[in-house]
C-alpha cells in the first residue's frame, strides 16, 4: 500500500523549530522546548493518538452494549450492526496507533537532527570551545548519548496527549453508568499524578548523575587512546588502563543505581495504579450483586477499569523515567550549548584571496624566536619538546602566551577564524579521518578530481588505492579503522595538499612510514605546493632537505632556559 504524501519520509530536511538557548535557558526550559519542537509531525501524531486510545477506550463499551441489546434480546440484525461497529473500531485504532507512532518518530528524529546540529556546531565553532565539556569524549558522550535521550522527550507531546483522552472518554463512559465510579476516576487520577511527579524527585538527580559519571568515562577513554602513543613512552599503560577502569566502574556503579531507582519508581508507581484500578473493579462488582448493573454495563466497567491500567502507567512513565532522563540530558547537552569561546573576541577582517606573508614572533617561552615565511617559500624549523604545541597554537589564530603572527601585514586576531583557516591550514600530527571513502576524505567535497588525485600521487597513496577492493570508493572505517597507521598518515597529508591553502603548516607528516616512502614524499611535496607556501614542522632529514631553508628553535629554547636558570 502506497503512503499518503505527509506519512512517507521527507526527501529534504523535516522543517522543525528553532531549539532557542540563552542565557535564561534552564533544563526545564530546554526540555519543553524540544518537546514541541516539530509541531508539524508531532500535532497530526497527538491526533492520531487520541484516536487510538479511544478506540480502545471503545471497545469495552461497544462489547457491553452489544450483549446487553443484541446478545441479551437475540437480534441478529443488531448483533451484526454491533460487530460491524467493532470492526471499524478495531480498523480505526489500528490506523491510528501505526501512523501516529510513525509521525512521531519522525519528530523526534527531526529534533535530534537539529540538537545534534547545535552541538556540533558549538564544538566545531572556529572560536574554540573552553571548559570540560569541550573534551573529546565527554562532548562524544553529549552529542550522541544526552541528545538521543533528550530528543526522546518529544513522544512526551504525542503519546501523553492520547493516553488522557482516553481516560478522559473512561470517566465519561463510567458517569454515565455510575457516577461513584466516574468520580472516583475524575479525582483518583490527578492524585496519582501528583504522586508520580513527586516521586520522580531522586529518579532526576541520580539521572543527572549516572550522565555525569557515562560521559566521564567516556572523556577518560578517549584522552587514553588519543595519548597512548605517549604513555607507552612513559611505560604508563598500566596506570592509565587502571584510571580508565576506575571511571568506568564508577560509571557502572551509576547506571545500576539509577536503573534500580527506576524500577523501584515504576515499579510503586504500577502497585498504585494497579490497587486504584481494584478498587474500581471490586466496587463494580458489588454493584452488579446489588443488580444496580446490567451483565453489559459490568462488562463495560471491567473492561474500562483494565484498560485505564495502560494510559495511567504510560503517564507514569512518560513523567517519570523519560522527564527525568530529558531533564538530566538537557543539563549535559546545555553545559556544551553554554560553552565560553576559547577565542574571547574574534576578529571580522578576512584574508585577501592568494598569497601573503607569514611573521611570526615569539614570547615567552619562545622568547627571541622570529620566523619570516615568504610567498612561496618552503621552510623547515626544527622544534624543540614544546614548541610544536606553542606553534600550532599561534598559527591557529587562538591567544598564546608563546608569541604572536601576522598574515598579509595583519595580526591573525584581527581575521574571521573560519575565514583565516581557508588561507592558513595547520595540520596537526595525529590528523583525523573520517568514517566514509577515501575519495571523501581526501577530497572533502571541495576539491576537483585532478587536484585529490594529484595530492595522492604527492603523498605516495598508490599503493592504498590499488590495493582497495574498491579504489578511491573503498572505506576507510572510523578514524581510519581499516588502515595502518602509515596509510592513515598518508591519506591525511593529501587531504592537507587537496585543499591547497596559501600557507601549509605540517607537523610530523611522515613518522609512521618508512624511510624509502618518506623521500619518495619529500621529492614529489615542492611540486605539489608550486607557488604556494609551506611550514614543516619536523626533524626528519628527508624533508628538511627540500626545504628553502632549515631555522633551529632548538637553540631558542636553549638560550631561553639558561637565561632563566640564571635568573
Amino acid at each position: 500500500m502506497r503512503l499518503p504524501r505527509w506519512f512517507q519520509a521527507p526527501a529534504e530536511p523535516i522543517p522543525v523549530r528553532p531549539v532557542r538557548v540563552d542565557a535564561d535557558t534552564t533544563p526545564r526550559r530546554l526540555a519543553a522546548r524540544v518537546i514541541l519542537g516539530a509541531p508539524r509531525y508531532t500535532a497530526p501524531a497527538a491526533v492520531l493518538a487520541i484516536g487510538h486510545q479511544i478506540g480502545e477506550a471503545l471497545v469495552p463499551v461497544v462489547m457491553g452494549f452489544a450483549i446487553d441489546q443484541a446478545v441479551a434480546t437475540g437480534d441478529p440484525v443488531r448483533l451484526a450492526l454491533c460487530l460491524a461497529l467493532l470492526a471499524a473500531d478495531f480498523a480505526m485504532l489500528s490506523f491510528s496507533y501505526r501512523f501516529g507512532s510513525r509521525l512521531g518518530l519522525l519528530g523526534m528524529e527531526a529534533v535530534q537532527h537539529r540538537l545534534r546540529t547545535l552541538v556540533a556546531g558549538r564544538l566545531l565553532d572556529p572560536a574554540g570551545v573552553a571548559g570540560r565539556a569541550g573534551l573529546p569524549g565527554t562532548s562524544l558522550s553529549i552529542a550522541a548519548t544526552d541528545v538521543n535521550v533528550l530528543s526522546r522527550a518529544v513522544f512526551i507531546a504525542v503519546f501523553p496527549v492520547g493516553q488522557f483522552a482516553g481516560i478522559l472518554l473512561c470517566a465519561v463512559v463510567l458517569l454515565s453508568i455510575s457516577w461513584q465510579i466516574g468520580l472516583a476516576v475524575l479525582i483518583g487520577v490527578p492524585l496519582l499524578l501528583l504522586l508520580m511527579d513527586r516521586a520522580g524527585g531522586p529518579l532526576r538527580r541520580r539521572s543527572q548523575r549516572q550522565s555525569e559519571l557515562a560521559a566521564e568515562a567516556s572523556g577518560k577513554a578517549a584522552d587514553l587512546l588519543a595519548g597512548y602513543r605517549i604513555l607507552s613512552g612513559l611505560g604508563a599503560q598500566a596506570a592509565g588502563a587502571d584510571r580508565y577502569r576506575r571511571a568506568s566502574r564508577d560509571a557502572l556503579d551509576g547506571s545500576l543505581h539509577a536503573a534500580g531507582a527506576q524500577g523501584v519508581f515504576v515499579g510503586s508507581m504500577n502497585l498504585a495504579t494497579g490497587l486504584f484500578v481494584a478498587g474500581l473493579a471490586v466496587v463494580a462488582g458489588l454493584r452488579a450483586l446489588d443488580g444496580d448493573f446490567t451483565v453489559g454495563q459490568l462488562i463495560t466497567v471491567v473492561g474500562l477499569t483494565q484498560f485505564i491500567i495502560g494510559p495511567i502507567g504510560s503517564f507514569a512513565s512518560a513523567f517519570g523515567p523519560m522527564w527525568a532522563g530529558a531533564l538530566a540530558a538537557a543539563a549535559r547537552v546545555l553545559t556544551v550549548l553554554t560553552l565560553a569561546p576559547r577565542v574571547a573576541s574574534p576578529g571580522t577582517a578576512r584574508p585577501e584571496p592568494g598569497r601573503g606573508r607569514l611573521a611570526l614572533t615569539g614570547t615567552g617561552a619562545l622568547d627571541g624566536f622570529s620566523l619570516d615565511v615568504a610567498p612561496g617559500e618552503c621552510v623547515g624549523l626544527r622544534t624543540g619538546p614544546e614548541g610544536a604545541a606553542d606553534l600550532a597554537a599561534i598559527l591557529s589564530g587562538a591567544p598564546s602566551p608563546a608569541g604572536t603572527a601576522a598574515w598579509q601585514g595583519r595580526p591573525l586576531d584581527e581575521f574571521d577564524l573560519e575565514a583565516l583557516r581557508a588561507s592558513i591550514l595547520v595540520v596537526p600530527h595525529h590528523a583525523a579521518l573520517f568514517d566514509g571513502t577515501i575519495r571523501e576524505n581526501v577530497a572533502l567535497g571541495t576539491a576537483t578530481e585532478e587536484r585529490t588525485a594529484a595530492a595522492l600521487d604527492a603523498a605516495d597513496c598508490a599503493e592504498i588505492v590499488e590495493a582497495a577492493p574498491d579504489g578511491l570508493d573503498a572505506q576507510v572505517g572510523d578514524d581510519g579503522l581499516r588502515l595502518s597507521g602509515g596509510q592513515r598518515q598518508r591519506l591525511a597529508l593529501a587531504r592537507a595538499l587537496a585543499q591547497h591553502p596559501p600557507l601549509l603548516v605540517l607537523h610530523e607528516p611522515t613518522t609512521a612510514v618508512d624511510s624509502v616512502t618518506e623521500a619518495r614524499i619529500a621529492e614529489r611535496l615542492r611540486g605539489a605546493r608550486g607557488s604556494h607556501s609551506t611550514l614543516l614542522i619536523t626533524d626528519a632529514p628527508a624533508l628538511l632537505a627540500v626545504c628553502d631553508r632549515v631555522v633551529d628553535l632548538h637553540r631558542v629554547e636553549t638560550s631561553s632556559s639558561d637565561e632563566h636558570a640564571h635568573e
